[in-house]
């Protein structure tokens, strides 16, 4: 359903744009982030969330960066229940645990450079009619951007005392131009088709997910849809097992003309306010 595609080949841009124009995903592999430093990434924030350190560092209502609690997590749009979830949101300028800092920094470094590529991919492939609507190179928009997040998601174990029809994460579209997903420590995030039914994004490790975001729907006049996808709940033994997730939210300069109606500063404060976290 969703074609993996080597970042390497000949045919990659072209390739992979056509799949975030059918279905909003794109799945890579032989990309450039470090393996290593993913896994090293999942086993040190998994620490992090295990222990009590995580209290330290409760986020600013303003800037949103910090350790948002289960207490306080999103609830996804149309939706009354609270995600099963627990995260960290980092930015280079912001607050951090200063043994996690700089590898973080390592990862938000080689996934925005691997993001900045993919925009111009978009930009190479979209129909001039399309390329037109947009207000500037897609790749210049987060140039300099101070709003680009990196989000360490932290979903527990499911123990039976969750609130009634609350999951990991429930159907929801991201805010942002691009979305850079390396592949979890555990699977359960799926994309709906347009028929309404859902699929299992491939996540083998090695491989990044990556998504469309509302900001590009809206640059794109909807050209490049912003794929509603979920994280599930597990079954049997994997519901003791918790599940670590680092999505890098790819965001433009406030400043910046998504479309006639929206700022990209408009749209984001339109969307926190949505989810109830501003």
């Amino acid at each position: 359903m969703l074609p993996i595609v080597d970042f390497h080949a000949e045919d990659a841009a072209e390739t992979f744009v056509k799949s975030l124009h059918e279905t909003g995903f794109g799945v890579l592999k032989n990309h450039p982030i470090q393996k290593e430093l993913l896994q090293s990434l999942y086993d040190n924030w998994a620490g992090f969330f295990n222990s009590d350190e995580k209290i330290k560092f409760q986020f600013n209502v303003e800037t949103q960066d910090g350790f948002f609690p289960t207490s306080v997590s999103e609830t996804a749009k149309g939706f009354k229940v609270k995600d099963i979830k627990e995260y960290f949101h980092f930015y280079p300028w912001g607050q951090a645990p200063e043994g996690l800092k700089q590898q973080a920094q390592d990862y938000f470094s080689q996934a925005n450079d691997v993001a900045e590529t993919l925009l111009n991919w978009v930009q190479e492939h979209s129909p001039a009619d399309v390329a037109a609507k947009y207000s500037a190179p897609l790749s210049s928009m987060i140039e300099k951007s101070e709003q680009t997040l990196l989000r360490v998601l932290h979903y527990p174990p499911i123990t039976g005392d969750e609130e009634v029809g609350a999951i990991r994460a429930a159907a929801h579209g991201d805010i942002n131009l691009l979305t850079i997903l390396p592949a979890a420590n555990a699977g359960g995030l799926q994309v709906q088709l347009k028929d309404g039914s859902w699929f299992d994004v491939p996540g083998d490790f090695g491989c990044i997910i990556v998504n469309i975001g509302d900001m590009l729907q809206e640059a794109s006049g909807g050209y490049f849809p912003s794929t509603i996808h979920r994280v599930i709940n597990p079954e049997g033994e994997d519901r003791s097992r918790s599940r670590i997730s680092l999505p890098l939210f790819l965001h433009p300069r406030p400043d910046v003309v998504l479309s006639e109606r929206y700022t990209a500063r408009e749209y984001l404060q339109e969307r926190l306010r949505e989810l109830g976290v501003k």
